[in-house]
């Protein structure tokens, strides 16, 4: 009987020893604070709030242990200095466009946009279940970062241009608000490309320090009130098919993170990732609708420009590949997906497409 009773006890007080280890394990985990410096300006809740939502779900997932604070640019770093913030331990994390350090390396234009590239949803295939995100965390790697895919605006507009754009000689002497990779493009074609970071681009095209800017689409465009100051808008952004943001995190401070807040991480970024493009599709139509109201110049670049521009993009992309082994690696496997891609997507997505587009249900 007593040995009975023993047996039963012991059983009841493993069966809450156990049902306590996952608490107390929970209770030994440290209370982390981070830094996280965005690219963005914060009145753009959409593509600054990716961080936010990133950061708030990161704090329940650890239950308020890891709490990561965004900073929206420039509070802590310049708009395109977050890249070095991260990789020198300035702050722990970073979110941002890739393609703003092309100047450093054309590679890393890769893990955001490419001219005449990917749209969103092949972006997101290449780099979860092609080669892409092997082959940017290994480039990555070199500069003590780990990278997660952050966000996507979908295919981006062209731009605000004080004259309209109607053969490939407007583009010359051009002072073009445009990043990276499609600068490199249109100073082939005569156009001087300028990096201003979002929160100043309103002022430049006021000032008349540039003559035209890019910068995301109709929800952010409204925002930042650019139809004030230039009232052509082309279409499309053939530079940022589907512009991936990611976040960085040194590589130093992801080791020393314990594996609940590696996955919070994980988590938390696919999330913000896969919202702020729903985001933007929610609100990019109505928010056209008004731009359109307010009489502005709506026009496709003619197709003459738009072949210039992909003929100029084939050159850079082979002069680069000659003298960039590392850009060529890349460029080798992303090219062969691409050409799967559009191929498969002309059957069914495309055509689909066209189509609903020249009907409206009733």
């Amino acid at each position: 009987m007593e040995r009975r009773s023993f047996l039963k006890k012991a059983a009841v007080g493993a069966t809450v020893a156990s049902a306590a280890a996952p608490s107390l394990a929970a209770d030994a985990l440290p209370t982390l604070n981070w830094r996280l410096a965005s690219s963005f300006p914060k009145n753009l809740d959409t593509i600054y709030g990716a961080a936010e939502t990133f950061c708030n779900r990161v704090k329940e997932l650890t239950d308020g242990k890891f709490n990561i604070r965004p900073y929206a640019a420039p509070e802590l770093v310049p708009f395109n200095a977050v890249l070095d913030a991260v990789k020198d331990g300035t702050v722990e994390m970073g979110h941002t466009a890739s393609y703003y350090y092309y100047g450093k390396d054309a590679t890393f234009a890769f893990d955001c946009a490419v001219p005449f590239g990917l749209n969103s949803r092949q972006q997101n295939a290449w780099m979860m279940h092609g080669n892409g995100m092997k082959l940017m965390r290994e480039f990555f790697a070199e500069h003590n970062i780990v990278n997660f895919m952050g966000g996507n605006t979908g295919t981006q507009m062209g731009g605000w241009f004080r004259k309209e754009i109607k053969s490939v000689d407007d583009l010359k002497g051009l002072k073009f608000r445009v990043g990276g990779f499609a600068g490199k493009v249109l100073a082939k074609l005569g156009t001087v490309p300028v990096q201003v970071a979002g929160g100043e681009i309103y002022t430049s095209l006021e000032k008349g320090a540039i003559d035209a800017a890019e910068w995301v689409g109709p929800y952010d465009d409204e925002k930042l009130g650019f139809n004030k100051v230039a009232k052509v808008y082309h279409y499309p952004g053939w530079w940022e098919g589907g512009a991936q943001l990611s976040f960085y995190v040194g590589k130093k401070e992801w080791d020393k993170l314990p594996k609940l807040y590696q996955a919070a991480i994980e988590t938390a970024s696919l999330e913000a990732h896969v919202n702020m493009q729903a985001k933007y599709d929610a609100r990019n139509p109505s928010a056209l609708a008004r731009l359109n109201q307010s009489k502005i110049v709506l026009k496709p670049f003619p197709q003459t420009v738009m072949e210039a521009c992909f003929n100029a993009a084939q050159e850079v992309f082979t002069e680069e590949a000659a003298v960039n082994p590392k850009f060529k690696k890349i460029y080798t496997d992303w090219v062969a997906f691409r050409q799967n891609q559009t191929t498969w997507f002309s059957f069914a997505e495309d055509t689909f497409s066209r189509f609903n587009s020249m009907h409206k249900l009733k």
